[in-house]
């Protein structure tokens, strides 16, 4: 017997020291309230904010609220699968989007989940939805020119890469179309552009995408969605998401372009999620934190320092613990242009919402009614519209038609309010008119025929240098297409020389003169 004791202790001993057991510990909550897509959940103590948590039936949900007693999450996903009593598990995982090449021509939602039917998107990499804003010593000044292909923006509010530029304006007014035709002027350029539908129709967003496919430039593009039926979590979402899958390409020595359409209703969506989650309501029954909210956003543009990226540049690894540590990236510094859009209420730039985004931009492309109404496009009011930015992001040729342009067009401003009141006016007051009207005219293009900048420039030229004073107002529009027709079949010669040194010097000029004087001929004859 005692043998045999011996033997079975020397075999227990022996599988004893073989074992290893590894003790795993979740923090479990249960959901004590839930509805119109917000939950309580009491017992998560050590959740973050904005950390992942799953529920059952493979919902998941974003920590918002950080309370003394419960968290409030905002659900993604079918919220009726949701109910009182149900467990919910912490991940450890702050919110992050899937990134990459893969999205490029792909329509996807928020959360980079396919919208568009062509199957599930290949990407492995990802990056944090919510990420902190380059500080200023990894950033440099704004000087390189983002062509938008209009005449009226690239010549009066020139947009720079690594610029935030506000787009604001009524309801049809022709905001979007700016956005667009600056998108589809990227073609050839390398630049990445993302567009953010937020809030908007599917019949709307569907038509954008088909826009951006005809003229070629969904190959570039990345669309994500969030229209009107999607709930106010992921309109909430779809912006910081947009800016990640731009990063990407930005923190990899890229250029990349984002639209921001619209963050009004974004700003909608948040104070829905935040009255559900019992934040004290301020101005407008909007949140304290809701210009923080735009801001942390708008900050992420930038033109990065050569050689410089965030902690979190590759994509798919945990942030460094010390923040201050930037890497070096694999190239120059790439950058963001953003461009968010802001939707007035009967031409009232004052209230909450735009004063806030307009004090956070560099400048604003300001669209009327009254002048969209009178057929004039893009309908940019030039007295409300500006670039802090200013000529630095001009090529030299376009900065010195740019500033006759500007005192022109002022001057016709302020003598055509004065001529609404008195119908006896001089002839010198009446030549300044006839010649804004036509400057009014050269500066209108039709929609989705963005044109390069060495053409606008010519185009330009034409009127600021007077060349149309003896053209008839209706036939400017006409001129300016067969002179740029001319340019290109009988003096490519023109056009190839500024667009290698886009200046516009002495010796240039009068050639132009002299191809004017010679197109004019043909044009009366």
């Amino acid at each position: 017997m005692t043998a045999k004791r011996d033997d079975i202790a020397a075999i227990l001993r022996e599988h004893l020291r073989g074992f290893r057991y590894d003790l795993e510990t979740q923090e479990v909550g249960v959901v004590a309230q839930v509805g119109d897509g917000i939950a309580h959940v009491y017992g998560l103590d050590r959740a973050m904010s904005s950390e992942i948590v799953a529920f059952e039936n493979d919902v998941y949900g974003l920590v918002l609220n950080l309370e003394e007693e419960s968290v409030g999450v905002a659900l993604f996903g079918d919220t009726e699968k949701v109910r009182e009593g149900d467990e919910v598990r912490r991940t450890g995982r702050v919110l992050e989007t899937p990134v990459g090449e893969a999205f490029l021509g792909r329509v996807v939602d928020p959360l980079g989940r396919p919208l568009d039917g062509k199957g599930p998107v290949a990407s492995t990499e990802s990056r944090k939805t919510d990420a902190k804003a380059p500080g200023v010593i990894e950033r440099q000044p704004v000087d390189t020119p983002l062509q938008t292909g209009l005449k009226a923006v690239d010549a009066m509010t020139p947009i720079g890469r690594g610029q935030r530029e506000l787009i604001i304006g009524d309801r049809r007014t022709g905001k979007t179309a700016i956005a667009l035709d600056t998108i589809i002027n990227q073609k050839g350029k390398n630049v990445v552009c993302v567009y953010v539908a937020i809030g908007q129709k599917a019949s709307t967003v569907a038509r954008i995408v088909d826009t951006l496919a005809r003229h070629g430039a969904l190959a570039y593009t990345i669309v994500v969605a969030a229209d009107a039926h999607a709930p106010a979590p992921m309109q909430y979402l779809a912006p910081y998401a947009g800016c990640a899958m731009a990063e990407f390409f930005t923190y990899r020595g890229g250029d990349s372009f984002v639209v921001y359409d619209d963050l009004s209703k974004h700003a909608v969506a948040y104070r829905e999620i935040a009255l559900l989650l019992r934040r004290p309501p301020g101005r407008e029954a909007y949140p304290g934190d809701i210009f923080y909210t735009h801001s942390r956003l708008l900050e992420r543009a930038v033109r990065l320092a050569d050689g410089h990226a965030e902690a979190n540049h590759t994509a798919g690894v945990e942030a460094l613990e010390d923040e201050r540590a930037v890497p070096r990236a694999p190239r120059g510094g790439g950058s963001l242009t953003a461009f968010p859009i802001i939707e007035t209420k009967a031409g009232d730039i004052t209230s909450y919402i735009p004063t806030n985004v307009i004090s956070i931009t560099d400048g604003q492309i300001y669209l009327e009614t009254s002048l969209f109404n009178q057929g004039v496009r893009p309908a940019i009011n030039v007295g409300y519209s500006v670039s802090r930015v200013g000529g630095a992001a001009q090529i030299r040729a376009m900065s010195q038609i740019a500033g006759e342009l500007r005192l022109e067009l002022s001057q016709y401003r302020e003598l055509e309010a004065f001529a609404e009141f008195s119908s006896d006016l001089d002839d010198e007051s009446k030549a300044q008119l006839a010649r804004g009207d036509r400057l009014m005219q050269i500066l209108g293009q039709g929609q989705y025929e963005p044109m390069p900048v060495e053409d606008q420039v010519l185009s330009l030229y034409v009127a600021v240098q007077n060349h149309l004073v003896d053209i008839e107002v209706a036939d400017v529009r006409r001129f300016e297409e067969e002179w740029l027709r001319y340019l290109h079949e009988a003096r490519e010669d023109l056009v190839t020389e500024l667009r290698e040194k886009k200046e516009l010097t002495p010796a240039y000029r009068a050639k132009l003169d002299q191809a004017v004087a010679e197109f004019k001929k043909r044009f009366g004859a």
